[in-house]
């Protein structure tokens, strides 16, 4: 394959036993670094009895103590040293040059400190990702986000712009303002989460535009959401715009771990910049071949003020048995994301994961892009309701697709369901991150 198709050549094609010895040097300085200017850092390593110098080998990382989102709110805050960032800060508050937070969706925020070099490192690892999915020095690329203190899209910007994209930021206009200058401009590339991508196709056809011939868009990089890497959202995206949908993913906390390429063969894990283990959800074990799925613990090398070592994302993936055909050598991911570990919830004693939902009602094409599920108790029986929308030229089917809804919930998760169908366009939108689950039953203390 033409090098050209690589942002860098060099470690991309790297053979994977060369990118382990990469690996283990870099987990090596990161943990040295960590331990002589962390209180945190350094606290939680002498408590386990270990040094960095216990570090040789690559099965040595496993000694190395896990840390969780819990554990980095615990030091921050009002009253913690070096505030708001606590203890866990390995530079001078002087060197930190940009603030960021959680959305605090599973939680009080945290507070991300990044140093000039840091945000350097995140710009370079999201390169990786745009130029393997063919963005170009040519396109145009449309950012319908709003510049906040969320990392939302702020990557996507400053890699375009690294790559020589021309950038054109949409922050301000509303959904109907964004689409018109998307179309005056001739804008050929955007990014967004699923959500809105699918939200913004629908507004435009309410406008009396066809996305596919009207606006220029040809490529999209979706994150935020797991929607990317499941097939039937891909293709309601792919189809409402006549582009090629491209998933990416990343935190606050880590960065931009992963993404697809042009294969669209899976998510490849930027081994050059991170390590990625898979762990037992049960047991804890090393899940390192094929055929299994687990939780995802992640390393991020090279930030500095603020570094993750060996941080409990808690998302539930597996590794692909085949290499991807682009002839790159970072492993991939089967599928993407396939939930987190504290969201598959029990329900009526079946382990569901709100993803498998999302699978079924994607791929029927009679309903919306919206759905709601519900999960309450009656007594002491579990009740799940899954709210939908027929679209207005298929109301006559209602008990048509309640028979395919019905059954393919069936087989997808096991379970049975209230279906209820709701007017359309009643069901709530959303321009962010989604909240499609709510378990509503009460909390077991």
């Amino acid at each position: 394959m033409n090098k050209g198709e690589y942002w860098n050549p060099v470690l991309e094609t790297l053979p994977q036993e060369k990118l382990r010895q990469l690996q283990l040097k870099k987990f090596q300085e990161i943990v040295t670094w960590a331990y002589d200017h962390s209180k945190f850092y350094h606290q939680l390593y002498a408590d386990a009895g270990l040094e960095p110098g216990d570090i040789k080998t690559f099965d040595d990382i496993r000694k190395v103590p896990k840390m969780e989102k819990s554990m980095m709110r615990d030091v921050q805050g009002p009253g913690k040293d070096n505030f708001p960032y606590g203890d866990i800060l390995c530079v001078p508050l002087e060197q930190v040059t940009d603030y960021r937070q959680t959305s605090g969706t599973t939680g009080q925020p945290v507070y991300q400190a990044d140093t000039w070099q840091d945000w350097e490192y995140g710009t370079e690892a999201y390169c990786y990702a745009l130029y393997a999915q063919g963005y170009r020095a040519s396109d145009r690329i449309f950012l319908p986000f709003g510049y906040n203190i969320f990392i939302a899209f702020w990557a996507y910007h400053y890699a375009g712009e690294k790559l020589g994209c021309e950038v054109i930021p949409g922050g301000v206009l509303n959904t109907e303002a964004r689409i018109l200058k998307m179309q005056e401009l001739r804008a050929t590339a955007m990014g967004a989460t699923p959500t809105y991508v699918l939200g913004m196709a629908e507004t435009a056809r309410k406008m009396g535009l066809n996305p596919p011939t009207d606006l220029c868009i040809r490529k999209i990089t979706v994150a935020g959401e797991p929607g990317g890497s499941i097939p039937a959202t891909r293709k309601r995206m792919e189809d409402a715009w006549g582009a090629k949908v491209y998933d990416q993913v990343g935190s606050t906390e880590i960065g931009h771990w992963g993404w697809e390429c042009r294969q669209q063969a899976g998510l490849h894990v930027n081994e050059a910049l991170y390590l990625i283990e898979i762990e037992d959800v049960n047991t804890g074990e090393c899940i390192d071949r094929p055929g299994k799925r687990g939780k995802m613990v992640v390393t991020t090398f090279n930030r500095l003020a603020q570094p993750c070592i060996r941080f409990d994302v808690k998302d539930l993936i597996e590794w692909n048995p085949e290499p991807c055909a682009c002839g790159r050598t970072f492993r991939l991911l089967l599928g993407g994301i396939k939930g987190r570990a504290d969201d598959i919830t029990k329900v009526k004693g079946v382990l569901l994961s709100p993803t498998a939902i999302e699978e079924v009602v994607r791929d029927i094409p009679q309903l919306s892009n919206e759905y709601l599920v519900v999960v309450t108790k009656k007594g002491d029986i579990d009740d799940i309701t899954l709210k939908v929308e027929l679209l207005p030229k298929f109301q006559k089917d209602e008990a048509s697709v309640r028979s395919v809804l019905t059954d393919q919930l069936r087989v997808k998760t096991n379970l049975g369901y209230n279906i209820e169908f709701h007017p359309y366009e009643s069901l709530p939108r959303s321009q962010a991150k989604s909240r499609r689950f709510q378990d509503q039953r009460p909390k077991l203390h």
